[in-house]
């Protein structure tokens, strides 16, 4: 039944079951020890009822669904969005682009990315790009919605070989031999390493750095990452794959940040992929076929001031509290949205 609104009583007036349920039961503040709990008490709430629990604090149900009491819609959020990193190559894979508009924190390439608005309620579309397979442009991660400013970035390119140049990408690829390296995305990445010799790779580009170029038997370093404590601690993530080493040179080994290290024709050792979620990318095989890399998936964070109220819709995404901030991350793609 929903809420009468207010009345008084006089002395000696008697109370009916209507009158407890339509002007005092629906108005009174009920306590439960969580939201499954509500739900079995309550499972038809009328618009009004004010519930407090454990799980949740005050909330009010609106007519569809309860919410915070107190608290107003994030006016704009701060978001992480690193795509799926390159798959390698002769060359290293480049990283997978990084657009990072965490306060105080840099986006790749160098730039700085202010915020982005949230000026309706609907449901934003998380997207997680996928690492690269070998040879192949990693996947573009992006968050988008009605109302909100769209944030994509690009897969990292893929190293290139003895037929083909390293490809363009967030970072780009490295190059093999004499061939051409990738190029970097502005604002999202640097460009993957050259080199003139038939015998080594370069590394692929980072977030942090374009690769180093390679030797005549040397293979170049992946470009670095990029650090973020979005989590609350220090993390590098989208550095480039290592290129490889011709007979007698040193492996070309990627930075911190999650790209793959390239192979080694004089071990056999071979190359290793990018690590999943942080958009690194895989390191360079040998001309020997030593390795076969792929890249590292992407990422995604998206956060607010704690005083603003919590997503009511998160699929597949987790929620944490760092600090003063309310931290949602997503591992794959999924749903966000205020009510």
């Amino acid at each position: 039944m929903a809420g009468l609104g207010r009345k008084t009583w006089s002395a000696g007036d008697t109370l009916t079951a209507a009158d407890v349920n339509g002007y005092l039961m629906d108005q009174s503040v009920m306590v439960f020890a969580g939201t499954a709990a509500r739900a079995s008490a309550i499972p038809t709430p009328s618009a009004g009822m004010v519930a407090y629990s454990t799980a949740t604090g005050l909330q009010v149900y609106n007519g569809s669904g309860w919410i915070d009491v107190g608290k107003v819609n994030p006016p704009y959020l701060e978001v992480l969005v690193i795509a799926g990193g390159g798959g390698a190559g002769g060359g290293g894979g480049g990283a997978g682009g990084y657009r990072s508009s965490i306060a105080g924190e840099f986006s790749g390439g160098g730039t700085v990315l202010a915020p982005s608005s949230l000026t309706t309620t609907n449901v934003l579309t998380v997207t997680v790009g996928a690492g690269g397979a070998v040879n192949a442009q990693g996947g573009t991660s992006s968050i988008s919605g009605t109302g909100f400013t769209t944030v994509t970035t690009t897969g990292g390119g893929y190293g290139g070989n003895g037929s083909a140049n390293g490809g363009a990408g967030g970072s780009g690829g490295g190059n093999y031999g004499n061939y051409t390296s990738g190029a970097g995305t502005t604002g999202e990445g640097f460009s993957g390493g050259s080199g003139t010799s038939g015998n080594s790779s370069s590394g692929g580009g980072g977030a942090g750095s374009a690769g180093t170029s390679h030797g005549d038997r040397d293979g170049g370093f992946g470009g670095n990452g990029v650090a973020s404590s979005v989590t609350g601690s220090s993390v590098t993530r989208a550095s480039g794959g290592g290129g490889f080493s011709g007979p007698g040179g040193g492996s070309g080994k990627s930075t911190v940040g999650g790209g793959g290290t390239g192979g080694s024709v004089d071990s056999g050792t071979a190359s290793t992929n990018g690590t999943a979620n942080t958009g690194g990318g895989g390191g360079g095989a040998t001309y020997s076929g030593t390795g076969t890399s792929t890249g590292g998936s992407g990422v995604i964070f998206i956060r607010h001031l704690s005083n603003f109220k919590d997503a009511t819709t998160l699929t597949v995404g987790t929620k944490s509290t760092v600090g003063n901030y309310t931290v949602y991350q997503f591992l794959a793609s999924g749903t966000i949205g205020w009510s």
